[in-house]
């Protein structure tokens, strides 16, 4: 899989470009990343890349022609399949989006600044905007590398382990139960019992479980209209877990209701 990426900052991907995961994708050729420098589009012998939104109002808008001569400059030489711009007001990136967005040969993912890129730009090139969430930062490349981040990790052959992906939290809905490793015995808190069993089904019992509380205690919100099998169900009566989880979504019902 092919990334390009579109900043003012290029040297803001050096280091973590070259760390982890990433960078052993890359040196297997399982990855091809390519950064472009914005500015090295612009026209003007200052570089300038932004100017004030007419209208007035507070801070800068990214200009649309050095992004555009940008953009096209790297389409006529790698041939991106789907462009994104990293903005507040796009869609919130999520484990399923990052599922989808591996279905591209080649993502351009374009790096926003100051109060935004000027919407012809946007209109004309942009295929869909993700937000990290309900915040701001100071420009989209955080954004662009936690997208390549988790992308890159769900592509074949990219991580270690090919189950580590499918079960990861957030990959059926659910938090992922909690892990233990050696020693045993740690400040006097030991491993549970279950886990040193060697019966595999109870430990797929145990971790199912353990996800369910999990969800339940930090994002229940996580659990609306989520649907479990049957053996997961008789497992969930038996714990008395099924009453609260229906409690738990016709709490959150209501709350959508009222809101």
């Amino acid at each position: 899989m092919h990334f390009s990426i579109l900043t003012i900052f290029p040297d803001f991907f050096v280091s973590p470009l070259q760390e982890g995961i990433v960078r052993k994708a890359v040196q297997e050729d399982k990855v091809k990343i390519a950064v472009h420098n914005i500015r090295d589009f612009a026209v003007d012998r200052h570089r300038v890349t932004d100017d004030r939104p007419f209208g007035g109002g507070e801070g800068m808008v990214m200009k649309p022609e050095p992004l555009a001569a940008c953009l096209q400059a790297v389409s006529r030489t790698e041939q991106p399949d789907r462009v994104v711009l990293l903005s507040p007001k796009g869609v919130r990136f999520t484990q399923q989006q990052a599922e989808r967005l591996t279905a591209y040969r080649h993502l351009l993912l374009v790096c926003g600044r100051y109060e935004g890129v000027d919407e012809r730009f946007r209109e004309k090139y942009v295929d869909e905007e993700l937000s990290l969430g309900d915040y701001i930062l100071t420009g989209g490349e955080l954004a662009a590398l936690v997208v390549l981040d988790a992308v890159c990790r769900l592509l074949p052959g990219v991580l270690g382990c090919e189950e580590s992906a499918t079960k990861d939290s957030f990959s059926r809905g659910l938090l992922k139960h909690g892990q233990y490793t050696r020693p045993r015995l740690f400040e006097g808190v030991s491993v549970p019992e279950v886990l040193l069993s060697g019966d595999h089904a109870a430990i797929e019992r145990f971790r199912f479980l353990e996800s369910v509380k999990l969800t339940m205690e930090r994002r229940p919100e996580l659990l609306m209209g989520m649907s479990f099998s049957p053996d997961e169900e008789k497992l969930l009566q038996r714990e008395g877990l099924r009453s609260r989880i229906d409690a738990i979504t016709r709490g959150n019902r209501e709350k959508s209701h009222t809101a």
